[in-house]
């Protein structure tokens, strides 16, 4: 394990390849099947990041993964249209049911910047509206880092006045998007939201509120896009539009669409999405690419036959209700709060509703148990959010309960701090 360390930091930034790594555990997995993973000295996790959330129906599932490899022997990129592509993109509007059209891309983070760019558009105005706390990718217009109470440059080297555009509101706050479309209204081309918090904290929506920005946006002429990169396909087989009933102009996909294949999604409206044959641009060579399109078509293909929804619910209470028990009996102040297939876990006790609300937890201390129960064979991330998968069945139950009374009275152990003992 050192040995492999040493030669990916001298090779590589940081030693990894992705930015979001750089604070997590320097473990190199050799292989996953189902909700295990093993790393190369032959030591076996129970997986709750699932490849920070795309493996749905957990690592290597054989219809995915024999589906990609079949279609792969035909050619991978063409240059052209071929019948994967229509097909994934059938399966996914009958699965979503409230968009017209759909086009495919790789990543999330490009596919916002289509939907911005066609709100823009379609509006002919150039203001969005975005909440403290979303992510929504990390270019240089859309990352962001608070400073106080502002909002401003998460990262050396990025343009400031490109987020000049963006108009940053509490999330689950009516009376900060009614100020902010009284100030700015005629100005807005549209409100950008992930419709649950999953990134930052799995923070829901206030009853009412997702509608709220439905009547707002239609009041004013503006367009609402839905971040639903982590929630399609995760919460229900219709993704967030579907598990909270309010439909959006546009919204973007990813993650769990193609099973832990590479591939994302902007869908939308006809009368929006239609320009993109018009005027409005979105490119990419490995658009629609053949193992994409063809794991897109085995995950949709099995979450329509034997959807895991039921199942990932039960199995995602009931590994919350098993941490909280844990946490009781340890005199531990834990928080739990979110959805069953994706929660969120931190030391402390606050109502969350918003990013601010999230920081009242101790979210420091966390991070650094997470790295405890690593070490005791529980894959979890840092940052707090847990994700369960179709994989995920009694077994796995037991063993992550077991792993993590481990690493929490390991964690408990090594502080041996009344104030942490207490929950103070």
């Amino acid at each position: 394990m050192e040995s492999l360390a040493a030669r990916a930091a001298a090779s590589t930034p940081g030693g990894v390849h992705s930015n979001v790594r750089l604070s997590g555990p320097r473990v190199f997995i050799e292989r996953a099947h189902g909700a295990w993973m093993w790393d190369i000295d032959g030591m076996d996790y129970v997986d709750h990041l699932l490849g920070q959330g795309p493996n749905i129906l957990g690592h290597a599932h054989e219809a995915v993964v024999t589906a990609v490899a079949a279609a792969c022997k035909q050619g991978t990129l063409f240059g052209g249209q071929h019948p994967l592509e229509v097909e994934a993109s059938e399966l996914l509007l009958d699965a979503l049911q409230w968009p017209d059209r759909i086009r495919l891309g790789l990543t999330g983070t490009e596919m916002v910047q289509a939907a911005l760019r066609l709100a823009r558009a379609h509006t002919n105005r150039r203001l969005v509206v975005r909440f403290e706390g979303q992510y929504h990718g990390w270019l240089d217009n859309v990352l962001t880092s608070s400073t106080g109470s502002a909002w401003g440059i998460a990262s050396a080297g990025q343009v400031a006045s490109h987020l000049d555009d963006f108009l940053t509101v509490p999330f689950n706050d009516t009376e900060a998007i009614d100020e902010c479309f009284s100030r700015h209204g005629d100005e807005i081309a549209c409100i950008i939201t992930e419709p649950v918090m999953l990134n930052s904290g799995a923070i829901v929506p206030r009853p009412g509120f997702l509608e709220h920005l439905r009547r707002t946006v239609d009041k004013f002429g503006a367009l609402l896009i839905f971040d639903e990169v982590i929630t399609g396909f995760r919460l229900a087989r219709g993704g967030a539009a579907e598990h909270l009933g309010v439909e959006p102009d546009l919204a973007v996909y990813g993650k769990a669409m193609a099973g832990g294949f590479p591939a994302a999604a902007l869908a939308g409206t006809s009368m929006v999405m239609d320009r993109l044959a018009l005027d409005t641009n979105h490119s990419g060579t490995f658009n629609g690419n053949v193992m994409s399109t063809s794991a897109v078509v085995a995950t949709m293909t099995v979450l329509n036959t034997d959807p895991p929804y039921r199942a990932i619910a039960e199995h995602g209470t009931a590994l919350m209700q098993g941490i909280q028990s844990i946490a009781d009996e340890v005199g531990l102040q834990m928080n739990i709060h979110g959805l069953p297939s994706a929660f969120h876990l931190s030391f402390g006790s606050a109502q969350v509703h918003d990013w601010r609300s999230l920081q009242r937890l101790d979210l420091a201390q966390y991070a650094d148990f997470s790295h405890v129960a690593v070490s005791n064979g529980l894959w979890i991330t840092g940052r707090g959010v847990w994700y369960t998968s179709a994989a995920h069945g009694p077994n796995e139950l037991a063993a992550a309960l077991e792993r993590f009374r481990k690493s929490l009275l390991m964690w408990a152990d090594t502080r041996n701090s009344p104030n942490v003992l207490s929950g103070q």
